[in-house]
C-alpha cells in the first residue's frame, strides 16, 4: 500500500546525499528555484527548472530531471522550494525525509514532459556538451557587464542558451547548460537525443535534461 505521509524514505543514506547533492547544483543555477518531487510506487523523480520558458506552453523551457529509489512505495507531487529541502537533507543524518509543507508555484511545474512516445534521434558525446556550456557561459559573462541591466542581461541569456550547438544531432545549448551545471556529464559517456513533439530530451547515465 502507498504511504501517504509526507516523507521520504530512501533505502540508504547515499540514496538521501544524492538528492541532496542534485538539489546543491539546482541551486547553483537557481538560488530561489523550486524541485517537483513526484512518486508513484517506489522511484522518485525530482524535477528542477533551470532555464525559464515564456508563454502559456513554456517555450523555451529547460528541466532536469534525476530519479532515485525509495524503500517505501509513496505517492506524492508537490512543488516545493530547493532550499527548503536542502536545508531539511542538511538536518537529517538517517534515511527519512520529511517533505516542506509549504508548496511553490513556478510556470514550468505547470507543463509535464511525457513520460513514453520519445523517439531516439542520435548521440551527443559530453565533452561536447561541456565545450558548449564553457562557450556559453563566457560568452555570457564577457557580453553582460556590471552595470548591465536586468533586461539586457536576460536577452542575452536568452539569445546564447536559445541556438543549437554544432553537434551532430544539434541541440539547444541550454540542454548542454543544464546537464553541465546539474553533474550530467560523467567523463567518456554519450548523451542520447530523444523526441516527442515540442519536447527534445538529453539522457545521459547520471539524470535527464528536459527542453520545451
Amino acid at each position: 500500500m502507498a504511504s501517504t505521509l509526507m516523507e521520504l524514505v530512501f533505502p540508504d543514506a547515499q540514496g538521501l546525499a544524492d538528492l541532496g547533492t542534485f538539489v546543491g547544483r539546482a541551486r547553483a543555477a537557481d538560488q530561489d528555484g523550486a524541485v517537483r518531487l513526484q512518486a508513484d510506487g517506489t522511484t522518485l523523480a525530482a524535477y528542477v527548472g533551470v532555464l525559464p520558458g515564456s508563454g502559456l506552453m513554456g517555450d523555451g523551457a529547460v528541466l532536469g530531471l534525476r530519479t532515485m529509489p525509495l524503500a517505501e512505495a509513496t505517492t506524492l507531487d508537490t512543488t516545493v522550494a530547493l532550499a527548503a529541502v536542502g536545508d531539511r537533507v542538511a538536518r537529517t543524518s538517517g534515511v527519512r525525509l520529511p517533505v516542506p509543507a509549504m508548496t511553490v508555484a513556478v510556470p514550468w511545474s505547470a507543463v509535464a514532459p511525457p513520460r513514453a512516445g520519445w523517439e531516439r534521434v542520435g548521440t551527443v558525446a559530453v565533452e561536447d556538451l561541456v565545450e558548449a556550456a564553457r562557450q556559453g557561459i563566457a560568452e555570457i559573462a564577457q557580453g553582460a557587464p556590471a552595470d548591465a541591466g536586468a533586461q539586457a542581461v536576460t536577452a542575452l541569456r536568452r539569445q546564447v542558451w536559445g541556438r543549437s550547438t554544432t553537434t551532430v544531432p544539434p541541440v539547444r545549448t541550454g540542454g548542454a547548460f543544464a546537464a553541465y551545471v546539474l553533474g550530467f556529464v560523467p567523463e567518456g559517456t554519450a548523451a542520447t537525443v530523444w523526441a516527442h513533439g515540442r519536447w527534445t530530451r538529453l539522457s545521459t547515465p547520471a539524470g535527464h535534461v528536459l527542453m520545451r
